[in-house]
C-alpha cells in the first residue's frame, strides 16, 4: 500500500508539535492563531500546493519553480468568452435532444452538437494573468514558510536571516511584497503566461488544453522607467488586461514593491488605472489590509477539541474570504487560483452548477458571512437576462433556467448534455436566494431580487413540464448528475428525484416568499403546483435515482438525495417514516462503497451524517477528506492522494467545493436551523466534551453563541438582528422555547 509522506505530515503536524498549540478558550478564538495557518519548512514545489492569497478579485499562488520564488497572478474576471459556434444551430434545443433520445434513440448527433466540442475547443475558459519571479537561489535554504490567517500575510524566512512578506490587499486589484536583510540586490521579473509555445512540464500533455491553443498574439512587456515593468495582453474579443509592477530599494538590504492587474471589456473591469494601494507605503497598505481581516474574523469563531478539524475550518473560512468578495465574480471551480502550469484550468475553471458552485457557498450563511455569500446571488441576478435568453432559445419557453456549465457571463459552455443542459439547474440555485434571504431577513432583497428570481424559475417549470397518464406533471426528459455519465440512459423518461427535488424546493420557497410579501393568491398557486408533481421515488434501499432505478453502484454525486440534504424537504424531524427513509438511503450509498467517490463526496456525506445526529460518522468522513483528499495547502484535489483505498480516483485536479462543504459539515455539527427550530450541538462526536462557538448564524437572522463543557451544554446566547419569532430546542428544559424577540434583543440560556 502506497502512502505519500507529505500527506501524513499534513495530518500530523499538530500532534508532532510543528505548530504552536491552539487554546480552546472561547474568548481567545476570536482570531485565528498561528496553529491554524499554513506552516512549512520549504517552499511548495507545485502550483496546486502553493500558498494561496486573494481578495476575491485578485489572486496569487506563492511557490518555487525552477529554483525561483514565483507568485502566479490571477484576476477573477479574466475569461476567454468566445461563443460556442455550435450553439447557434437551430438544433440546439431541448426538443432536439428529446427527439434523439425518445424517438430515434441515437445520441450521436447530440454528442456532436453539445458534448464533443469540449475535447476540441480550447475556449470558453478562465485564463491566468501572469507571474512574478525572484531569483532567490543565492539566498540559500528556506527555514520557514508561514501563512498567517489572521492577517492574510505570507512570511518566508531563510536560514541566513532574509525575510520576505507577501500579501494581496483586502481591497484593491494587486499585491505587495517586501524583502529585508538581503545580502545583495534583488529584482523581480514579470512573466507572461504561455500563450505562445508548448507546455514542457512532464506531467502534462500538449494539445487543446495548452494556453497556446487560444491563439493569442504575444503581449508586450516594457520598462517605462527604472524599477517599472508593464505587461499588456489582448485576449479574445474586447477583453484585455494589464499588469503593472514597480519596486525600489529604499534602504540597504531592503526590497519593496507591488503590482496591479486591471482588465478592460469585462463586467468587472471598473477602474483601469493603478491600484490605490501602490500610492501609499507598504506599512500603510498592510495596516489597512490587516484591519479588514480582523473585522472579518470577528464575525464568527469555533473552538473544537479536535485541533485538526478546528484548523481546517479556519483554513476554509480564510479561502472563502480570499475567494468571494463584493463587486467581484463568485467562486468558480478554482476561483482566483487558476492553474499555473501553462494550461487552461481543470474543466476550464467554469461555473459548474450541478453541485460545485452550490457547495462552495454552503458554509457562508451559518458562518455569518452574508456579504461574502451574497456575491453568488449578485452574480445570478446579473446573469438573469442571459439565462432567460438561454431558456427561450434552448427550452423554447418563457421563464428562467441557468446553463449548468457556464461562463462568467452565464453563457453555456457544453459538456455532457444531461448535466450541462439540465432542465432544473435553476431550482437548486433558487434555494441560495432563499438562504440569502432567510439567514439575513432582508425584506428589500426578498422583494427586489429573491422572489422575482425564484418566481421566474417556478414559471419555467410550469411551462416546460407536461402531464403523464396519471395526471401528474413530469419533465419530457430528466437527468440526475452525473449518473450514467454521458450515455443515452443518463436521460430518464420519468422525472428523477434530483429534478423533482429542484422543482419541489422552488415551489416550496416561492410559496413562503409570496406569503411573506402578502401575495396570497400567488402562494396558493405554488401550493397547487406542488400538488401536481409526484412524490419522490423510493424502495427498500431508500431514495431512488428515478422510478425503477435505484442507486446500485458507487458514485461521487449524491444527486438523488437532494430532497434530504441540503433542502430538508425530507427530514428526521418529520417522524419515524422519514427518518427510516433517510437512514436507509445513507446506508445504501455507504454499502455500495467509496470506489468512485471524490473528496467532496466525503464532505457531503459528513453534512448528511450531521443532519441525522451522527457526530461520529461526520467526524470520520471529515478526517478522510482532510487526510486523503487535500493538498498540503488544504486545496481539495478530488482524488485519493494516499492510495489507501478511499477512492479509485487517484488523480489530482484542484477544485474548491469540497473545501467549503467540509466547513459546512463542521457547522452542521454545531448548529442547525433548517427546520425553523434552532438546535445547538446537534451532532457532536461522543469523544467531544468541551466545545464552543461564537456568532454562528441561524435562519431568521439570529446570531447564536454556545458552550459545551464537560459533556453538557453550559450556555446559549441568542441575539435577534431583525426581530421575529425565535424557536429554540432548549436543552435546559428539554422543550421548544418560543419567544417573539425585538430587533437587537439578546437572550441568554443556562442552568
Amino acid at each position: 500500500m502506497k502512502v505519500d509522506v507529505k500527506y501524513i505530515l499534513f495530518a500530523a503536524t499538530l500532534s508532532m508539535g510543528l505548530f504552536t498549540s491552539c487554546t480552546s478558550s472561547e474568548e481567545e478564538c476570536k482570531l485565528p492563531q498561528s496553529c491554524h495557518g499554513l506552516n512549512m519548512t520549504e517552499l511548495p514545489q507545485r502550483w496546486d500546493e502553493a500558498i494561496p492569497l486573494g481578495n476575491g478579485l485578485t489572486g496569487g499562488l506563492l511557490w518555487q519553480k525552477d529554483g525561483k520564488l514565483r507568485l502566479a497572478i490571477d484576476r477573477a474576471d479574466l475569461w476567454d468568452l468566445r461563443p460556442v459556434e455550435a450553439f447557434k444551430s437551430p438544433d440546439h434545443t431541448y426538443r432536439f435532444i428529446c427527439d434523439q433520445v425518445i424517438r430515434k434513440k441515437d445520441m450521436r448527433p447530440v454528442y456532436a452538437l453539445i458534448d464533443d466540442r469540449t475535447a476540441n475547443d480550447p475556449a470558453p475558459t478562465k485564463i491566468p494573468a501572469g507571474a512574478l519571479e525572484f531569483d532567490v537561489h543565492k539566498l540559500g535554504k528556506v527555514k520557514e514558510v508561514a501563512l498567517d490567517l489572521a492577517t492574510a500575510v505570507c512570511t518566508i524566512l531563510w536560514e541566513n536571516g532574509v525575510q520576505a512578506r507577501f500579501f494581496i490587499p483586502a481591497e484593491g486589484n494587486g499585491g505587495r511584497f517586501r524583502f529585508v536583510n538581503l545580502p545583495d540586490t534583488l529584482s523581480p521579473e514579470l512573466l507572461a503566461p504561455l500563450y505562445q509555445g508548448r507546455v514542457t512540464e512532464s506531467d502534462h500533455q500538449p494539445g487543446v488544453n495548452d494556453l497556446a491553443a487560444l491563439g493569442y498574439q504575444s503581449g508586450t512587456i516594457t520598462s517605462p522607467a527604472p524599477g517599472r515593468l508593464l505587461y499588456r495582453q489582448q485576449a479574445w474579443g474586447d477583453v484585455s488586461y494589464e499588469i503593472g509592477l514597480q519596486w525600489e530599494q529604499p534602504h540597504t538590504g531592503v526590497l519593496e514593491g507591488g503590482y496591479y492587474v486591471t482588465s478592460k471589456g469585462t463586467w468587472y473591469s471598473g477602474d483601469t488605472g493603478r491600484a490605490d494601494h501602490l500610492n501609499i507605503s507598504f506599512d500603510e497598505a498592510l495596516a489597512s489590509h490587516q484591519n479588514w481581516w480582523e473585522q472579518y474574523w470577528k464575525q464568527s469563531s469555533v473552538s473544537l477539541p479536535d485541533t485538526l478539524l478546528e484548523r481546517q475550518w479556519y483554513l476554509e473560512m480564510y479561502k472563502f474570504a480570499a475567494a468571494s468578495r463584493k463587486n467581484a465574480p463568485p467562486i468558480c471551480l478554482q476561483a482566483i487560483w487558476t492553474a499555473d502550469n501553462g494550461q487552461t484550468p481543470p474543466w476550464r475553471g467554469d461555473f459548474h452548477s450541478d453541485l460545485n458552485t452550490q457547495l462552495s457557498y454552503w458554509a457562508g450563511y451559518t458562518a455569518n458571512h452574508l456579504e461574502e455569500s451574497a456575491v453568488f446571488t449578485d452574480w445570478l441576478w446579473r446573469i438573469k437576462e442571459n439565462s432567460e435568453q438561454f431558456t427561450r432559445q434552448f427550452f423554447q419557453v418563457e421563464g428562467l433556467n441557468v446553463p449548468c456549465i457556464a461562463t462568467l457571463t452565464g453563457q453555456p459552455i457544453g459538456g455532457w448534455s444531461p448535466y450541462s443542459h439540465s432542465p432544473t439547474t435553476a431550482g437548486w440555485l433558487s434555494y441560495h436566494f432563499y438562504q440569502q434571504w432567510k439567514y439575513g431577513m432582508d425584506s428589500q432583497f426578498l422583494k427586489e431580487r429573491a422572489y422575482p428570481w425564484v418566481k421566474e424559475v417556478a414559471r419555467f417549470f410550469e411551462n416546460v413540464s407536461v402531464y403523464d397518464k396519471q395526471g401528474k406533471r413530469k419533465l419530457p426528459l430528466s437527468s440526475s448528475p452525473e449518473i450514467n455519465d454521458n450515455r443515452i440512459d443518463a436521460w430518464f423518461m420519468n422525472t428523477t428525484n434530483y429534478d423533482l427535488a429542484n422543482i419541489r424546493i422552488t415551489y416550496t420557497v416561492a410559496k413562503e416568499m409570496a406569503e411573506a410579501l402578502g401575495l396570497m393568491d400567488e402562494a396558493a398557486h405554488y401550493a397547487r403546483q406542488l400538488d401536481e408533481w409526484p412524490d419522490e421515488a423510493v424502495d427498500e434501499s431508500g431514495l431512488l435515482i428515478a422510478p425503477g432505478k435505484p442507486m446500485d453502484e458507487s458514485h461521487r454525486h449524491f444527486s438523488h438525495l437532494l430532497s434530504f440534504h441540503p433542502f430538508g424537504l425530507i427530514d428526521v424531524s418529520q417522524g419515524i417514516k422519514a427518518t427510516n427513509l433517510i437512514l436507509r438511503s445513507i446506508k445504501n450509498v455507504e454499502d455500495l462503497g467509496p470506489d468512485y467517490w471524490t473528496g467532496y463526496t466525503y464532505a457531503w456525506l459528513a453534512n448528511m451524517k450531521a443532519r441525522v445526529a451522527d457526530g461520529n460518522g461526520a467526524l470520520r468522513n471529515l478526517h478522510i477528506f482532510m487526510n486523503a483528499f487535500c493538498s498540503p495547502n488544504s486545496f481539495h484535489l478530488n482524488g485519493d492522494q494516499t492510495d489507501n483505498g478511499y477512492s479509485q480516483y487517484t488523480y489530482r485536479p484542484f477544485t474548491l467545493e469540497g473545501n467549503f462543504a467540509c466547513a459546512a459539515a463542521i457547522q452542521e455539527m454545531l448548529l442547525q436551523s433548517h427546520t425553523g427550530i434552532i438546535k445547538v450541538f446537534p451532532a457532536l462526536p461522543t469523544s467531544w466534551k468541551n466545545v464552543s462557538f461564537r456568532n454562528l448564524r441561524a435562519m431568521g437572522a439570529f446570531l447564536v453563541s454556545a458552550s459545551y463543557v464537560n459533556g453538557e451544554v453550559a450556555s446559549i446566547t441568542v441575539t435577534s438582528e431583525k426581530g421575529g419569532r425565535m424557536r429554540l430546542d432548549n436543552p435546559f428544559t428539554s422543550e421548544i422555547t418560543e419567544k417573539v424577540m425585538k430587533p437587537g434583543e439578546t437572550i441568554v440560556f443556562g442552568n
